[in-house]
């Protein structure tokens, strides 16, 4: 099934659900609906997604099915909080300074996983970011 589209080809402004039509009996309901958060979600925000729940959330399975490391899981958990439109870590939740030690060994394996190709440059250099 296709996406709805979420923007104007033309203009690019919003575009919003005005019809529906019942498949079985064709009804039509007509009005102003918004798509829900989950709806406007890129394809990639919406297979991690599918991914978590299917893993319960199991960061471990998580790596072992796409096939990346636990702060690549984490880098798109977040990206994943932030489209949903969530803060990533709110203040009260907010992780402790993490060592000198550990920030090196983080930053030297998203260098390692740019040299598997496992990542791009653009999604290290998000993940670089977030370490800081």
């Amino acid at each position: 099934m296709r996406k709805i589209i979420e923007k104007c080809p033309s203009c690019g402004g919003d575009l919003e659900v005005t019809r529906l039509s019942c498949t079985n009996c064709e009804t039509v309901i007509t009005g102003r609906y918004q798509p829900c958060r989950f709806c406007k979600l890129s394809p990639d925000s919406t297979n991690f997604l599918e991914v978590f729940v299917k893993s319960r959330g199991n960061v471990k399975e998580m790596e072992r099915e796409l096939g990346i490391s636990y702060w690549v899981v984490r880098g798109k958990l977040n990206d994943l909080i932030k489209e949903l439109g969530f803060d990533p870590a709110p203040a009260d939740e907010a992780p402790n300074e993490i060592d000198e030690t550990a920030l090196r060994a983080q930053r030297q394996e998203i260098l390692n996983q740019i040299d598997r190709g496992e990542l791009d440059a653009s999604e290290a250099a998000k993940l670089l970011a977030q370490l800081k």
